[in-house]
This record gives structure tokens, C-alpha cells and sequence, in this order.
């Protein structure tokens, strides 16, 4: 088995950005010692009804960064996201740094690139990242350890990333009171999701969790933050011992009854090519709508 080099000692500075468009949170991890930092999971807003693109929410990290006087050094992606785009190229045309997501990408990338209809030119090896990180991998923001764990579950290249004595969870993981992301897209599966949460539950209890979503169940305010102790205790999915069978069986009835993420059609075919926006063979920029395949 695996073993991950979680360091309690080390304590970044985390800022966090909620986009009430999409309910996700992107964050802004910092060293204090060096003034490196890493953002995870950025937002371009898109109006899809007009099709117009604009930066409000990734302004909002550039103006942080730079009033702060941060070094960009990292633009993680958790996974390839279907409900919001990612505003990765924007912030490192911007800022600089690397763009990171699991060497997975590559399985997302050949099943959507078919759905899509993508031609030869969409290359399905990576190559729009500058990083394809596997189970283990380390890094450094700064002086901050950190490193990958691939969850797999809600998507075949899902990881959880650890810095210092914080975790950033993407959809492996939502509040205690909020459970667990959907396991029914192409390629999710809602036993290695089990698994997957299961492998962040044996992180030290203290580490402090983020959230990449929350929706504010029962009409509690937004939150973002918790920990591995307050989500084995209570997350209503997992928490209290929860078996294998049980949560395939919970996760599985409850995907059922859920519809498509609003943006699912614009993020997937942003997000598998690192945030870029796809063009016709005139180079504008363009999505396609494809009909009864998801």
C-alpha cells in the first residue's frame, strides 16, 4: 500500500474564493516563508445562454496574488471538472506556473474526446498540462511539502492533494452534512469512490480538509473547511463505519435521481484541454452540443 508523507508541521496560508455561479470554491495556497503559492481549482465564468466569457472570478485570485506579493508556481486541477470551466490558462498567462492534473486525463480525454467527436488535432496524451502527476507524486510550493493521492471514483482522475497539514479534495469529498460527490459519469464508479474516500480517511485526524464544492444543505451558510476527524465522525455517506456495500447501494440510488450538471457540455471540452477553448477550422472559439450521449 501506498504511504503519503503528510507534514503536520508545515502550515500554508489558504485563501478561499467561492463562485455562488457554480458553488465551487478555488483557492489561493501560500508558503509564508517564501511568498510561493499554488491555486487550486479556478473558475472562468461563462454566460452559455449568450456564449460570452469573462474573468471576474480568476481577476479576483490575480488581484490577491499580486496584492500579496504571491509567486504563482502551481495551477492545480483535482480533476476534470463537469460543472464549472477552469480558468488555468487565464491565471498562467497571467501569473506563470505549472498546470497539474492526475496522468489519468488521459483515460477522460479518449472517452470524451468519442462523446465530443473530436478530431486527430485533439491530442489524448496530456500534452495540454505541463504536469501528469501519479499516486505519490511530490512537489513543492515554495518550502511546503506536498503532494498527489489519486481517488478515483467521481472520475478516473480525481487526486486529493496535500500541503503541509492541508488537503484540497476536489469532488472525492464534500461537508460532512453534504456526503459525497456523484460516481455515475462516464468512467466514475461509486466503489473505487468508497475506497478512495476511505484511503483520505487514514490521513492524521487534524489535517484540515477543503472543499472544492458545497451547496449548503438544509440552508446552513457556505462552508469550505473541515477535517479528516469531523468527516469520519459525520459525513452522512461515509462517516460512523460506514460499509462498502452500503455506500455503492446509497450512491448508486441516489445518482439516479439526479440531473446533468448545467455546464457539464462547456466544461468537459474545456477542461480536458487545460482550460483552453476549442476552435473551429477558422480558429474561433466554439463548443458543440452533442445529442443523447450522456
Amino acid at each position: 500500500m501506498q504511504t503519503y508523507p503528510v507534514d503536520m508541521s508545515m502550515k500554508p496560508h489558504v485563501e478561499a474564493f467561492f463562485d455562488a455561479a457554480t458553488n465551487t470554491i478555488s483557492y489561493v495556497i501560500s508558503d509564508p516563508k517564501t511568498k510561493a503559492c499554488a491555486v487550486v481549482d479556478s473558475v472562468l465564468d461563462i454566460d452559455y445562454a449568450s456564449g460570452r466569457i469573462t474573468h471576474d472570478h480568476a481577476d479576483r485570485i490575480v488581484d490577491h496574488i499580486i496584492t500579496h506579493g504571491l509567486t504563482l508556481e502551481w495551477i492545480i486541477e483535482t480533476h476534470v471538472h463537469a460543472d464549472h470551466l477552469s480558468g488555468a490558462p487565464y491565471l498562467q498567462e497571467k501569473l506563470g506556473g505549472k498546470i497539474g492534473i492526475s496522468a489519468r486525463i488521459m483515460e477522460v480525454q479518449e472517452t470524451f474526446g468519442k462523446i465530443f467527436n473530436e478530431g486527430t488535432d485533439f491530442q489524448r496524451d496530456g500534452s495540454q498540462f505541463d504536469a501528469l502527476f501519479q499516486d505519490g507524486d511530490r512537489y513543492k510550493i515554495g518550502k511546503i511539502d506536498a503532494f498527489a493521492m489519486a481517488t478515483p471514483g467521481h472520475t478516473p482522475a480525481c487526486m486529493v492533494h496535500v500541503m503541509g497539514n492541508t488537503a484540497f479534495v476536489g469532488d472525492t469529498l464534500f461537508m460532512p452534512d453534504g456526503g459525497s460527490a456523484r460516481a455515475d459519469f462516464p468512467g466514475g464508479d461509486a466503489g473505487e469512490l468508497y475506497d478512495s474516500i476511505q484511503k483520505v480517511l487514514t490521513l492524521p485526524d487534524e489535517l484540515r480538509l477543503f472543499m472544492c464544492h458545497d451547496y449548503g444543505p438544509n440552508g446552513r451558510e457556505i462552508a469550505w473547511e473541515t477535517t479528516v476527524a469531523d468527516e469520519k465522525a459525520n459525513n452522512i455517506h461515509v462517516g460512523g463505519g460506514m460499509s462498502r456495500e452500503a455506500f455503492v447501494k446509497l450512491r448508486s440510488e441516489r445518482d439516479a435521481t439526479l440531473a446533468m450538471p448545467k455546464l457539464i457540455l462547456p466544461s468537459l471540452q474545456v477542461n480536458m484541454r487545460a482550460g483552453e477553448l476549442p476552435e473551429d477550422a477558422d480558429g474561433r472559439p466554439v463548443l458543440k452540443v452533442p445529442l443523447n450521449q450522456l
